[in-house]
């Protein structure tokens, strides 16, 4: 696998997939997003940024965003298996989906005895 940005040589594991484009850690920084799901400034910047923009619910959401958020949502709760099963996404491709969701607070991830599940945020 090759990041699409500098094509440097990457694992799967190493990857990021963002708008349908693969790219390493450091690109990904480069470009203004944060690689990890649990980021408090990352979460203050994106809710600033979507709060002066005016954007509600899933206004400036990519499609397949969307896509994941509303399957959470009609279950109601979903592990992170559920949804890469569901909409037959890769864990790297569902990490990448899931966090603009969880910086945005649209969606967070809630424990129930030993299994992690994603919950829409009201």
């Amino acid at each position: 696998m090759q990041c699409s940005r500098c094509q440097k040589k990457i694992t799967e594991s190493q990857s990021y997939v963002n708008k349908g484009k693969v790219y390493c850690e450091d690109c990904l920084m480069d470009i203004g997003l944060s690689a990890r799901d649990c980021d408090p400034w990352a979460t203050y910047v994106d809710n600033r940024t979507r709060q002066r923009a005016g954007q509600k619910g899933t206004e400036g959401l990519t499609e397949l965003e969307k896509k994941v958020y509303n399957f959470v949502k009609g279950k109601g709760k979903a592990t992170r298996e559920d949804v890469m099963k569901g909409l037959k996404l890769s864990d790297t491709e569902l990490r990448t989906q899931l966090i603009p969701l969880l910086h945005s607070e649209l969606v967070k991830e809630k424990s129930e005895g030993r299994q992690q599940y994603l919950v829409v945020i009201n």
